[in-house]
């Protein structure tokens, strides 16, 4: 059976050989790296689950090929992608590049500034509703947006214009800078929380540039580098990858990039709670509650049900708030809440209870026509996974 804790250890054990990633091109022969436990069953045909080829060109040649066909520039998404893995020490095996490629395909169908079908509607809605919510008359909101804006052209022209999120960033850009209403809209606060091809958080990039030194020459800013196509690509295989996931399936994997890092772990937490309490839980993956991503000190439902086991656990509602403010880490995984809530919940099942669970969130933007959910991103992203596999074989 499967060990989460021990699929911790052994991903931790190549962090601390790996140590801090370069930004030089590696000798990647010189040095295989162990793959994920959720990335290492065995390729299509029979294909050790091993990272990686003997050289620079024959990596590049196999993302080539690993690569959907129909793909523009196939060479230059490749030579991205190995910089990206090089960069942040990933291993350089097709199981793990495969998945990064079907995220790509998934998120923007391999574009690296992707097109959002009726832009320009979605944002004047949005504009309608900031204002009201402000108190901004529309017909204020409108004159503002006749103004000239630095590109020559009028803030309501742009928006008519509109076609990917890179150039709506660079407008709100604008109108925080330039109009006064920008700064009321808005709060000083550009709206557009993910782009590129990965549709990576903007926050989750910069704060990472922050931990780790950038491989590239920052032209503007950090948010500006993850709607290009190599910073898209090096901060979404961060965020998909460099991290000690400890599941036995890539699709929790794929779950945790849409939802949030250790979300399918958390998930099967509040399961095993809501088990031993007795209280109806939401498996949304988030143990706490949080403002502009921060915890607040307000109990959510999680900690106000652990709470009432305080006494069986046993740990006091300090412990248990220290352990639970671990939930976006790996540590979470060997608090003694985990394990002592999971001892608790098995006692009561009576069988060994799952540590990964799909995450129950239906996904909320304008930019969506039906209703989608975490499950149903994973599930595809998992099945491109697969397709990707199988073009691992056929080369």
């Amino acid at each position: 059976m499967f060990q989460p804790a021990r699929a911790v250890v052994l991903w931790l054990a190549v962090a601390i050989v790996a140590g801090c990633a370069g930004t030089g091109e590696p000798i990647p022969g010189g040095r295989p790296l162990p793959l994920p436990p959720d990335l290492a069953p065995s390729l299509p045909g029979g294909m050790a689950a091993v990272a990686a080829p003997p050289s620079g060109p024959e990596i590049r040649a196999m993302v080539v090929r690993l690569i959907p066909a129909s793909v523009r520039d196939r060479s230059g998404w490749a030579d991205d992608l190995y910089s990206a893995f090089s960069s942040l020490d990933l291993p350089h095996a097709p199981q793990v590049y495969c998945a990064a490629i079907a995220i790509i395909e998934q998120e923007s169908s391999f574009q690296a500034d992707p097109v959002v079908p009726n832009l320009p509607d979605i944002v004047w809605r949005e504009l309608e509703q900031r204002g009201r919510r402000y108190g901004i008359p529309k017909l204020l909101i409108s004159a503002a947006l006749l103004k000239t804006s630095p590109d020559g052209r009028s803030y309501s022209q742009r928006i008519d214009t509109l076609r990917t999120e890179k150039q709506l960033n660079a407008l709100f850009e604008d109108m925080i800078a330039e109009l006064p209403a920008g700064k009321t809209l808005f709060a000083g606060y550009n709206p557009v929380r993910t782009g590129g091809p990965m549709q990576v958080s903007i926050a989750f990039a910069e704060e990472f540039a922050r931990e780790r030194s950038y491989p590239y020459p920052v032209s503007h800013s950090i948010r500006d580098e993850v709607f290009s196509r190599r910073g898209g690509l090096y901060f979404g295989s961060a965020i998909l990858l460099d991290y000690p996931a400890p599941y036995d399936d890539a699709v929790y994997r794929f779950a945790d990039f849409n939802a949030g890092r250790y979300s399918s772990r958390n998930a099967a937490f509040q399961a095993a709670v809501a088990r031993v309490s007795g209280k109806p839980l939401a498996l949304d993956g988030d143990l706490l509650l949080y403002r502009d991503g921060k915890p607040q000190e307000q109990p959510s439902a999680v900690e106000g049900a652990l709470q009432t086991l305080s006494g069986k656990l046993p740990l006091s509602l300090r412990d248990i708030r220290r352990d639970l403010l671990l939930e976006k880490s790996a540590a979470f995984g060997q608090s003694p809440l985990f394990s002592r809530l999971f001892a608790l919940a098995e006692q009561a099942a009576g069988s060994v209870l799952p540590r990964q669970t799909m995450p129950q969130i239906e996904l909320k933007s304008p930019k969506f026509t039906r209703k989608l959910t975490t499950e149903w991103f994973a599930r595809r992203v998992e099945g491109r996974y697969r397709t990707c596999l199988t073009r691992s074989s056929s080369g």
